[in-house]
């Protein structure tokens, strides 16, 4: 039986292992629908170590069958979740000089050929280079020059990094956000990696507006979204919208930049070419992107 595998890459600096955290809690759920969520714990290290030995090579029957019964705890699930940034590497190694995450496309491959007899899938978010490398940064060893390796912040790309994705998943699903509409399409996107049925009930999915909202404010959401018996996701979020607008936790919908040498027009400078190329990316043959 093929399996899908799916490989969610986060990336460093945005989902805080929400994703992970949320579907383990819908563990029953899943396992209802043949799907499984595997914690880092279970596959992390096996999967550093079979990348190592096989040195970009397919994975042996016996590896993968081996890797299987270390990870799962269900006999034969037909989709696997794996969900964590370290799947391309260390935080370290988020920048390089030819851009941000200059290996993926290494990575994306190895990660690939470890099942290679499955499905695999390969789910990323993108977010503002500027907002991503100030949350990193305090995890660098070496501060800021050892983070950006001698690149210049006009080269943080994210065209350029989906492109090498995209050339090595070889025609495998590849579906891409932004994160900062993730408060708007967290629902969708949990039940994209879950491949779960709209009509299943998941708990966790206003996760992010939990975060971002007053007590008041999730209150009102809460008696808006339970004062409609049948709602579509543009009415939904267009009510999450409007609360956002009003009853947002002071502070929570803003960044501040501390990144050392950048003056405005660098995040200005940065955030222009962030916006040009979710456009372009959302527009890339291969790429599911997901939309607010």
């Amino acid at each position: 039986m093929v399996m899908e595998m799916v490989f969610h890459l986060g990336v460093h600096g945005t989902d805080g292992d929400r994703l992970l955290k949320t579907l383990l809690n819908n563990r029953d759920q899943l396992f209802r629908e043949q799907a499984e969520v595997v914690p880092p714990s279970r596959h992390r290290s096996i999967f550093e170590e079979a990348m190592m030995a096989l040195n970009g090579s397919p994975a042996t029957d016996e590896m993968q069958q081996i890797m299987l019964d270390a990870m799962l705890e269900s006999s034969a699930p037909e989709r696997v979740i794996m969900s964590t940034p370290s799947l391309l590497g260390t935080p370290s190694r988020m920048v390089g000089a030819g851009g941000l995450y200059p290996n993926i496309g290494n990575r994306v491959a190895a990660l690939a050929n470890l099942f290679p007899d499955d499905q695999a899938e390969f789910f990323i978010a993108i977010r503002n280079p500027a907002v991503m490398l100030t949350k990193v940064l305090p995890q660098i060893q070496g501060g800021y020059m050892a983070m950006m390796q001698g690149c210049h912040p006009e080269q943080l790309r994210w065209r350029d990094t989906i492109r090498r994705l995209v050339g090595a998943a070889q025609g495998r699903r590849v579906v891409v956000w932004c994160h900062e509409d993730v408060p708007m399409i967290w629902p969708e996107l949990l039940r994209l990696a879950g491949e779960i049925e709209t009509d299943t009930a998941l708990s966790g999915t206003l996760l992010y507006m939990h975060e971002l909202l007053t007590k008041a404010g999730i209150e009102e959401l809460r008696a808006a979204l339970g004062g409609r018996d049948q709602m579509s996701i543009a009415q939904r979020r267009s009510i999450c919208a409007e609360i956002l607008q009003t009853a947002a936790k002071p502070g929570a919908l803003e960044e501040t930049i501390n990144l050392p040498g950048w003056t405005q027009e660098t995040v200005d400078m940065v955030t222009d070419n962030y916006r040009a190329d979710a456009a372009e990316i959302a527009a890339l043959p291969g790429i599911e992107f997901i939309m607010p």
